[in-house]
């Protein structure tokens, strides 16, 4: 039932106690113009939630063309990919995901206005991806139960934030009386709403900045190293990891990149391993076992490369007072990777 002209709209979600995933569909959809004044109403009563004007998390009715978005009914088993085939992700979507899915771009946009910031269509698609796959699909995993880790332990869906328990935590305890629970509810969208609005920013003014820096860098691999395996960074405390597996994908050419090499805050060289997958600790070639653990000049001479400073304990990285330095560093252990030492 839609509102009368005049009349103030109503958002409808469960009682009881609240989750992550309707508290950020319904901070999502006060952020729109539209909703921006809504009334947040909180029932199981279907005779109640027929009066508002949009549904999340609640019901057993999936339909958008009525706006209602319940994820909880048996034959329920969308994902960002079942729905826009052109999507990757195959997570369950929980009431965030449903809501993102159909009102994200438009939260995208009116997040840009609230930073001020001009967006392209195509940085309107990619924020839109990057903010499903780093905010919203672990709160449609973490709400469908939904195991981080397949068999062989590759990640299904990356965990970046513990949000879905603080919010779980705005809850009243089990002994605790006389709590206003509109107030609490609230105060959890404000808390989903300032990550989300921050993880933006980031994204926006310091991700997104980063792409054209590694991509550039990414290009001219072939002229630090015949093996295209090395990448140089010419400014330190660039975020590469995730640019670089976009690059490779999109070029076809997964897994080839061993080795980035950047100055750090001193000056000094950093040669760092690459992951095999975003997120683990396991690298694609990792430096050599016999300088783990080693420092200083203790290290050159095991190395014969002056000027090292250390490499870790577990091999991901290294550092050395000069370019020429990590790059041999980089080098040795290319080398006899390829020699099957």
């Amino acid at each position: 039932m839609a509102a009368a002209a005049g009349d103030r709209i109503k958002i409808g979600t469960h009682d009881g106690t609240f989750h992550c995933d309707e508290v950020f569909a319904c901070y999502m959809l006060k952020t729109l113009p539209a909703y921006k004044n809504a009334e947040i109403i909180r029932s199981r009563k279907p005779e109640i939630l027929e009066t508002c004007d949009i549904v999340v998390d609640v019901g057993g009715v999936y339909s958008p063309d009525t706006h209602r978005y319940d994820h909880h009914q048996r034959e329920f088993a969308h994902t960002m990919n079942t729905l826009r085939p052109e999507k990757k992700w195959t997570t369950k979507l929980s009431s965030a995901g449903l809501v993102y899915l159909h009102f994200g771009h438009r939260v995208i946009e009116q997040a840009f206005k609230t930073l001020a910031i001009d967006l392209s269509p195509e940085k309107l698609e990619r924020f839109y991806d990057k903010m499903y796959e780093m905010f919203v699909e672990e709160i449609d995993a973490v709400d469908n139960g939904v195991d981080q880790y397949e068999t062989g332990g590759k990640p299904r869906y990356a965990v970046t934030t513990t949000i879905g328990s603080r919010i779980g935590h705005l809850n009243p305890r089990w002994n605790e009386k006389e709590v206003d629970i509109t107030k609490r509810f609230n105060k959890a969208m404000d808390l989903v709403g300032g990550e989300f609005m921050d993880r933006l920013e980031y994204f926006v003014k310091g991700w997104w900045p980063a792409r054209t820096i590694v991509e550039s860098a990414f290009e001219k691999r072939f002229q630090v190293d015949d093996s295209g395996e090395i990448v140089v960074l010419m400014q330190g405390g660039c975020p590469w990891k995730d640019h670089l597996f976009t690059i490779e994908e999109e070029q076809g050419i997964e897994g080839t990149t061993k080795f980035f090499l950047f100055a750090d805050q001193n000056g000094n060289w950093r040669v760092q391993c690459v992951p095999i997958v975003l997120g683990s600790f396991e690298n694609r070639l990792s430096l050599l076992e016999e300088w783990r653990g080693i420092r200083d000049d203790e290290l050159s001479k095991i190395s014969g490369i002056p000027g090292c400073i250390f490499v870790h304990a577990s091999g991901f990285i290294g550092g050395n007072k000069t370019y020429e330095g990590v790059l041999e560093m980089a080098r040795k252990t290319l080398a006899k990777s390829k020699n099957g030492c």
